[in-house]
């Protein structure tokens, strides 16, 4: 995007310096937030307030309805009350290229509005402001774009309050409305399939443990486990979806996805500290820090499962949206930066026993293993959490799906690797002696350095 290049022209213009800020933010806004909302504003003075984003295709439609609309000054104990304009608050859309010709514009306009600006979409301005009244506004899309839909209040000296539902949809080609955007409309079935994927997965890994079960360990449990609720939390998205899409509200798959989410991200943070650890592999017990380790990780899991709930279902116009964005973005980063300690120790670890146990050739094959462990988690987790965010800005809107689709993707070979690495096998490196290769592994372990982190 490119808000952050006009960052400099708008240091003295509080206003579209706030319309940067929350436009930039916007992009982040998880896709289940474009349905049928109702949303509460109490006493807010905010000059500007982000409601939904949505990609619409040709023809598509945004409807909103204003409920008990009220307003009061902030100044309530000035002498000379000021008057509130009704044609001074609306609602409007805007796009990513209007936005840099709209900064253009407020550059030559004295007391700039947004609402007087040539390069918006009004969906409804007040003109008339009446006790226990209705308002209705509704916008036709003739150009296809990304849109943003705000309320503009020009006189931020006045609070408003109001009930506002909005409804932002397009066409399909039989005439029914579809409120996905338009680059979301393939997500039930993708999730589908990746459902379907999951579940072959879980089959073959039960399959896998039963023909293993002398030599299964409790981490292949744990591990079948996280398959399963990933799985359920799939086909709970792909239903989520597609409820969205026909009817606009998801019927309660949400509260089904929120749950198996909860559990899957909890589950996939302790299964990637206990493989670090080597628990149920190299021994049976946690020590005291990599306890300290998963008895951290596991709360924040919990506290960014509850700021994610919060995320989707409050919507970018509750005031405290962008703390709960900065509060997610930060345990994530925490528990992403935690999960490294566990592999860290247990490569240090290996290596010093590598000198003085006289198993050389088994050392080399642990830490090859765990070297490889530690590279595939550093690449996932940057992936996904750096890459995908990343390409969704530079992606046409209606290629959203694909950003979904390489999440998920991504997810899946992370999986695999660890599943295949970690299965219950006896060629499994933690349970291999090759004494035969002592002496070429500790000639390699003594001149290789790239087992020191």
């Amino acid at each position: 995007m490119e808000y952050f290049k006009y960052h400099a022209t708008l240091q003295h213009r509080p206003l579209l310096h706030l319309l940067s800020a929350l436009l930039f933010m916007i992009s982040s806004i998880p896709g289940s937030l474009s349905e049928i909302k109702d949303t509460r504003i109490l006493d807010d003075s905010r000059p500007l307030i982000i409601f939904e984003q949505f990609g619409y295709a040709k023809g598509g439609k945004t409807e909103i309805i204003i409920n008990d609309f009220s307003w009061k000054s902030r100044r309530q104990k000035s002498t000379s009350p000021e008057q509130l304009n009704p044609s001074s608050l609306g609602f409007f859309l805007v796009t990513d290229s209007a936005f840099s010709l709209m900064v253009n514009e407020s550059e030559y306009t004295p007391g700039f509005c947004p609402l007087t600006s040539k390069y918006i979409k009004i969906v409804y301005k007040f003109e008339k402001l009446l006790p226990n009244s209705s308002y209705n506004g509704s916008a036709v899309i003739d150009d296809p774009d990304e849109y943003v839909l705000l309320f503009g209040n020009c006189q931020p000296e006045f609070q408003v309050s109001m009930d506002v539902k909005t409804e932002m949809y397009n066409f399909q080609n039989n005439g029914k409305k579809d409120y996905l955007p338009a680059g979301e409309t393939q997500l039930p079935l993708l999730y589908f399939v990746f459902f379907c994927i999951y579940t072959f997965f879980l089959g073959l890994w039960a399959s896998i443990c039963m023909k293993n079960r002398p030599i299964l360990d409790k981490i292949h449990i744990i591990m079948a486990a996280l398959l399963l609720v990933k799985a359920l939390k799939l086909v709970c998205a792909s239903e989520d979806k597609l409820f969205v899409s026909r009817t606009g509200t998801p019927h309660g798959w949400d509260v089904a996805f929120y749950v198996f989410g909860f559990f899957k991200g909890i589950m996939l943070f302790t299964v990637i500290i206990l493989i670090g650890t080597g628990w149920s592999f190299l021994k049976p017990y946690l020590q005291e820090r990599e306890k300290n380790v998963l008895m951290t990780v596991i709360p924040l899991q919990v506290l960014e499962n509850i700021a994610y709930v919060v995320i989707n279902e409050t919507g970018p116009a509750t005031k405290d949206w962008m703390a709960w964005n900065h509060m997610f973005l930060l345990i994530d980063i925490i528990c992403c930066a935690a999960v490294f300690f566990p592999i860290i120790w247990s490569i240090r670890s290996l290596k010093e026993a590598s000198r003085t146990d006289g198993k050389a050739a088994r050392n080399l094959q642990k830490l090859t293993l765990f070297k490889q462990f530690y590279i595939v988690v550093v690449g996932y987790l940057y992936f996904t959490r750096i890459v995908v965010p990343s390409s969704a800005n530079v992606l046409s809107y209606r290629f959203e799906w694909i950003v979904y689709a390489a999440a998920e993707g991504a997810s899946l070979a992370f999986y695999i690797f660890i599943f295949y690495k970690f299965q219950p096998t006896e060629r499994n490196p933690y349970l291999v002696i090759d004494d035969q290769e002592e002496i070429e592994a500790r000639q390699i372990l003594e001149e290789d350095d790239s087992f020191e982190l």
